[in-house]
């Protein structure tokens, strides 16, 4: 019998108590893993597109070998799973501030766990992201690929504010080696207000809308994901 309903894990965590957990939908005949901070869903194995299209739209807009990849915030790991997709890719380093999320995967619980902490070119660090792009960089990489707010005005938590600012984007392009790219996924179509901001650090930039099925509703639903290729005006 399978079992309709299982608590992985439930961690007390710096942001709150973090709760993942599986679930059978019988009507789509999966399993649905899902991630809730306090009463806040934050993520479902139900809508990844976007998270997946993170990755190869960033990569898209990079060339060369054994590239150096950062992927802010791990969560479920598709987006990280996919970077791995791309065999120009050398190492992925992977930045996640919740040790019980790193956790998960080191444990192999969730779908693309195996494949993802069995790689080779992967590296999975428990940092604050935010942090570490204000610090002065230790390293540069060829791509930078972000998805842990749910949009550039809507965040986690209001430290992360200063990010988003034309100032905050030039901290974090400088751990970019040059000509390197930027990538930001967001619940939100893209805005006017961050797509001009994100243009005075980068050469060239687009706002991306990614449609998907939504099984829940059984219409199209859309995220975004931002792209920024070669920081400019740099201090």
């Amino acid at each position: 019998m399978i079992s309709r309903f299982e608590e992985l894990d439930n961690q007390e965590t710096p942001m709150g108590e973090i709760n993942l957990r599986r679930r059978f939908d019988p009507s789509l005949e999966v399993d649905i893993f899902e991630v809730k901070l306090g009463d806040e869903y934050l993520m479902s194995s139900l809508f990844t597109v976007a998270e997946i299209e993170l990755a190869h739209l960033g990569l898209a807009a990079v060339s060369g070998e054994k590239l150096d990849v950062m992927v802010g915030g791990l969560g479920l790991g598709y987006t990280a799973a996919a970077v791995l997709e791309h065999n120009n890719v050398g190492s992925l380093t992977v930045v996640e501030a919740l040790g019980a999320v790193v956790g998960w995967h080191e444990r192999e619980l969730l779908p693309v766990s195996t494949e993802l902490v069995r790689d080779r070119r992967t590296t999975l660090v428990t940092d604050d992201y935010f942090a570490l792009m204000r610090r002065e960089p230790t390293r540069q990489w060829d791509a930078i690929l972000v998805d842990i707010d749910h949009s550039p005005q809507h965040w986690l938590n209001t430290s992360h504010g200063d990010f988003y600012t034309a100032d905050g984007l030039r901290r974090m392009a400088r751990h970019l080696k040059p000509g390197g790219v930027f990538a930001l996924w967001s619940d939100d179509p893209p805005e006017a207000v961050f797509s001009a901001t994100l243009a005075e650090v980068f050469a060239t930039t687009a706002g991306h809308l990614v449609p998907f099925p939504n099984a829940i509703t059984g219409g199209i639903s859309t995220n975004s994901v931002y792209v920024g290729t070669d920081p400019i005006n740099l201090p």
